[in-house]
C-alpha cells in the first residue's frame, strides 16, 4: 500500500561507491566542480537521465551542501543547480525562491512536474553547465511540483513566473535536458506567452 502511495520510494536509493568517492572528494567544505558541455566525458553525464536518492541516504547532506557553495559562488554561481551538473545523476535541485520574502535559495529531493499551464512566457536563459551560450526559451508560465524535503516528508506546490523558470531548467537536467535542446524543439513552434521578457540569469 506504501508504494502504491508513494511509487517514487521504489526507486530511492543510497549512494554507489563512485558516487559517494565524488561527493567526499577533496576538502568536502569547498564547492564541487560544475561540469561543462565542452567536455565529451562530462557531457554524456549531463545527457543522462538522474534517479531518485533516499532522503536519508548516508553523505547526501554533503552533496546539499557542496552544490550549494557551487550555486552561490560570488562569481561563478546562478540561482539554480542540478545534481547533474556537479556529476552526480541523482534527483536533487538547488532553486533560488524569487518568489519569497529575502529570495533564499531551497533544496527540493525528488521533485517531479505534475502539471503545467497552457499559458508560456518567453525569457532569457544560460547554464553554468554551457560556457558562452545563450538563448530564449518558452517555459510553462505556471507549474505544479511534487517533492520531498531533507526529512523524507512529501510536499506539493503551484508555482508561477520566473521562479517556475528555474525548476523547470533544473528539472530538465534531472531528466538529461538541456535548455539548448529546447532551442532546437521550439524553432518551429507557437506558442501563447506573455510579453514579459526575462534578465539573463545563469542556471
Amino acid at each position: 500500500m506504501l508504494l502504491a502511495l508513494f511509487p517514487f520510494l521504489t526507486f530511492a536509493q543510497k549512494f554507489d561507491k563512485h558516487e559517494t568517492e565524488l561527493i567526499r572528494n577533496g576538502d568536502i567544505n569547498q564547492r564541487l566542480y560544475v561540469i561543462q558541455t565542452d567536455v565529451e566525458s562530462e557531457l554524456q553525464i549531463l545527457k543522462s537521465v538522474s534517479k531518485d536518492i533516499n532522503p536519508k541516504a548516508k553523505n547526501l547532506d554533503i552533496l546539499i551542501n557542496r552544490m550549494y557553495l557551487a550555486v552561490t559562488h560570488p562569481t561563478d554561481g546562478g540561482v539554480g543547480i542540478a545534481a547533474p551538473q556537479v556529476g552526480i545523476n541523482r534527483n536533487i535541485i538547488w532553486v533560488q525562491r524569487f518568489d519569497k520574502v529575502g529570495e533564499p535559495f531551497e533544496v527540493y529531493i525528488n521533485p517531479k512536474i505534475v502539471w503545467k499551464s497552457n499559458l508560456m512566457r518567453k525569457g532569457a536563459e544560460g547554464c553554468l553547465s554551457i560556457p558562452d551560450q545563450r538563448g530564449e526559451v518558452f517555459r510553462y508560465y505556471t507549474i505544479q511540483i511534487q517533492y520531498q524535503d531533507r526529512k523524507g516528508k512529501k510536499h506539493s506546490e503551484i508555482i508561477e513566473g520566473f521562479t517556475a523558470v528555474i525548476f523547470q531548467h533544473e528539472i530538465d537536467h534531472l531528466n538529461g535536458i538541456l535548455f539548448t535542446d529546447r532551442l532546437i524543439e521550439q524553432e518551429n513552434k507557437t506558442f501563447y506567452f506573455i510579453n514579459d521578457e526575462l534578465g539573463m540569469k545563469q542556471f
